[in-house]
C-alpha cells in the first residue's frame, strides 16, 4: 500500500502531498522521534523538511501479544523498541510485510510487522502484574493460551467469575486494573524485573534494556517517559548529589534506579540480566569503561 494518508480509512489510501525540493534533516529533528526520510516523511513535518512526499499518520493498535520496532523493514534488522498489545501506533505507510510510524505512547519512531497492528480500540484495562496469562476459557485448570506483558492493554468483553473475557481467551482480575488506575510504588514495580533477561530494545520481563525497565515501571506508576536512557536524562527529573530510593542514576548510554541510598536496579549487557548491585560497584566498573556516571536525577 502506498503511503497511507485521510481516504484510507474508507479502504482507499489518499495520494501522498508532494514536496518540490528534498532536503536533509533539519538539526532539530531527530529519527528516533519524528518519522522523515528523504521520500516521506509525517505531514506534520512539513513545515520544517523537505521530503519529496508527506502522509497523514493513521491510528493503529497493536493486536500481537507484543511486536518489536525495528530499524528498518527486516526480521532480523536492530531493535528500537518494542510495542505491547493494545498500544497505540500511528502508521504513516504500509508497505508489504511492514508499517513504518511511530508508537502513540512515546513516539519513538520505526518498522513494526503489518499483521502485528489492527484497527484502534478502546481498551478498559491495562496488565498490572510482571506477567498475565491468558486462559482458552474461565478456569485456571483450562488451557494456557498465550502471556501479556506489564502494561498490555485489553478490552474487556464481559466479567465471567474472576476472569475478563477478553479477544483470545480470558484474563484473572488479579492480573489487571483498569486504565488510568496507577500502582502506588513504581521502584517496586521495576524490582520485579529482577532476574529478567538483557534484550536491547525489549519492554517485557521476557527481555528488556536500561531504558526499557525505567519507562515501564514509571508508567505502570503513572508516570510517563521517554524511550531511550539519552532522552530521560534530558527529560526526567532535576539534578541531585546524594542518591535516595527512586532516583535515577545516568551513565553514558545507560540508566538504573536507585532502590535505596546505595543499590542501582538495571538492566545491563554486563550481567546479561537485570540485577541489583552497590551503585559503587557498578560506577567503577562503568568508569573503567570510559563511561562515568554523569547524573543522579529526582522525580
Amino acid at each position: 500500500m502506498a503511503p497511507i494518508g485521510r481516504a484510507a480509512s474508507q479502504g482507499r489510501p489518499a495520494p501522498p502531498i508532494r514536496a518540490a525540493r528534498l532536503a536533509g534533516p533539519s538539526p532539530a529533528l531527530d529519527h528516533r522521534r519524528h518519522a522523515f526520510r528523504r521520500d516521506l516523511a509525517d505531514v506534520a513535518l512539513a513545515g520544517g523538511y523537505a521530503a519529496a512526499a508527506y502522509a497523514q499518520p493513521q491510528s493503529r493498535n497493536c493486536t500481537a501479544l507484543r511486536t518489536m520496532v525495528r530499524k528498518a523493514p527486516r526480521a532480523d534488522a536492530e531493535a528500537g523498541s518494542e510495542l505491547l498489545r493494545g498500544e497505540p501506533f500511528l502508521a504513516v505507510e504500509v508497505c508489504g510485510d511492514w508499517a513504518w510510524g511511530y508508537c502513540g505512547g512515546d513516539r519513538y519512531v520505526g518498522y513494526v510487522a503489518a499483521v502485528a497492528i489492527g484497527a484502534p480500540t478502546i481498551e478498559s484495562h491495562r496488565v498490572s502484574a510482571i506477567s498475565a496469562l491468558i486462559f482458552s476459557h474461565p478456569d485456571i485448570r483450562s488451557a494456557h493460551v498465550g502471556e501479556l506483558a506489564l502494561g498490555a492493554r485489553l478490552t474487556s468483553l464481559g466479567r465471567e467469575g474472576p476472569f475478563h473475557a477478553i479477544d483470545g481467551g480470558f484474563v484473572h482480575d488479579r492480573h489487571l486494573a483498569p486504565v488510568g488506575r496507577a500502582d502506588g510504588d513504581w521502584v517496586e514495580v521495576a524490582k520485579l524485573f529482577v532476574g529478567a533477561p538483557y534484550l536491547w530494545g525489549g519492554r517485557t520481563c521476557w527481555g528488556l534494556d536500561c531504558s526499557g525497565l525505567v519507562q515501564v515501571a514509571l508508567a505502570a506508576g503513572g508516570i510517563d517517559a521517554p524511550r531511550d536512557s539519552d532522552m530521560q536524562l534530558e527529560t526526567l527529573g532535576r539534578s541531585v548529589d546524594a542518591p535516595a530510593r527512586g532516583d535515577l542514576a545516568f551513565f553514558p548510554g545507560h540508566v538504573g534506579v536507585m532502590i535505596d541510598e546505595t543499590h542501582l536496579l538495571h538492566a545491563n549487557a554486563y550481567w546479561m540480566a537485570t540485577m541489583i548491585e552497590p551503585l559503587a560497584v557498578a560506577a567503577e566498573r562503568s568508569g573503567r569503561d570510559g563511561r562515568p556516571l554523569i547524573a543522579i536525577r529526582r522525580l
